[in-house]
């Protein structure tokens, strides 16, 4: 079976980070490493070239097909930072609604600068994204496909 493309590289985050020419967008960064370590427990890796990940889950697909991947991470673009929260946002207007301004994917967050959102929101965010994931990895063995995600249920840490 092919292989993922972004996977878990074992290059160095500091080493990394320290290629990120805009201070500000460096200084972002490490926040965010503190953030999404914090709320993981794990620390931070490279999963391929230009993104930093923190923990793994396994996923299967109904069609067989599986793999690892991890919790939360980010991308440090040179226009948006790339917040990925791999549980997606099923259950998370509450939180979004306050948040600031952002755009949004299936499971990204794209924002300008960190200063665009409120920090706290952004670590609840985090914070809830890893307990769904734990949630649905113990209910299910599994996280399925976005697709068929079930929403966070509070209170089942």
């Amino acid at each position: 079976m092919k292989q993922p493309m972004t996977r878990r590289t074992g290059g160095d985050v500091a080493q990394f980070l320290g290629t990120i020419d805009d201070i500000a967008r460096r200084g972002e960064s490490e926040r965010l490493i503190r953030i999404m370590r914090r709320a993981t427990g794990k620390k931070a890796a490279m999963w391929g070239p230009g993104t930093v990940g923190f923990g793994s889950y396994h996923y299967r697909y109904a069609t067989g097909r599986e793999g690892d991947w991890f919790r939360v991470g980010f991308a440090p673009r040179s226009r948006k930072l790339t917040i990925y929260l791999m549980s997606g946002f099923v259950g998370y207007d509450d939180l979004l609604s306050k948040l600031g301004s952002y755009e949004r994917g299936k499971s990204c967050l794209y924002v300008r600068h960190l200063t665009d959102v409120v920090p706290a929101v952004l670590e609840q965010l985090v914070d809830r994204c890893v307990a769904h994931l734990d949630q649905v990895e113990r209910d299910l063995g599994a996280v399925p496909r976005m697709s068929a995600m079930p929403p966070f249920r509070p209170g089942r840490r």
